[in-house]
């Protein structure tokens, strides 16, 4: 599980990566100590509720999504009665084989940042993954089908997929370095990002 804490609010979210498999399962939680009421909210095609009432508690709310379907692509956001925002996560579902297991939100610089392949069935545990950044073959770092990075810089800013041989090619996904600083910039760059994948 991985959450982030924006200004006030938290969104957790469980399996804590961006890339999902088609009917896989997914939950998302809003926390805040000083608001009891959120709305989760999604653009997809359009801007839009999750659900069609107020939901949340002192303690957190959760939805859960039992079967994804490739409409639930999105990205993601808590938002209070007062307007404020958590950090958005951009949520993408596939119908393939094989996805990329990587961090919903932006690393920040000098943090350990792993990379983990996944197949949707594991019955291909002797098959190894290889990793590629930008299009090129990553060649160092990777134990037991992961990419172990451990302390990231600006030079580790890119687009990452993996694949296992027989099994396809994981989709793209960007990961993000950035100092504190830059934390903000973040919610404006992501509905780009968003559109470009």
């Amino acid at each position: 599980m991985f959450s982030a804490r924006w200004p006030g609010t938290s969104l957790i979210i469980n399996p804590s990566r961006s890339q999902h498999f088609l009917s896989d399962s997914l939950s998302l939680s809003c926390e805040d100590q000083k608001s009891s009421r959120w709305r989760l909210r999604r653009y997809s095609e359009r801007l839009e509720n999750c659900l069609s009432s107020d939901w949340g508690s002192e303690t957190g709310s959760t939805l859960r999504i039992s079967s994804l379907k490739t409409n639930d692509t999105g990205v993601y956001w808590c938002q209070s009665e007062s307007g404020e925002k958590s950090q958005p996560v951009n949520i993408t579902v596939h119908d393939v084989d094989v996805i990329l297991e990587s961090s919903v939100y932006p690393v920040n610089e000098e943090d350990p940042l792993t990379l983990r392949c996944l197949q949707r069935t594991t019955n291909s545990s002797n098959l190894r993954a290889v990793f590629y950044k930008d299009g090129s073959l990553i060649r160092s770092q990777i134990t037991d089908n992961q990419l172990s990075i451990p302390a990231v810089s600006k030079s580790h800013e890119g687009f990452y997929y993996c694949k296992f041989q027989k099994r396809g090619a994981s989709p793209k996904s960007w990961v993000s370095v950035t100092g504190m600083t830059e934390l903000k910039q973040y919610w404006s760059n992501i509905f780009i990002l968003y559109l470009i994948i």
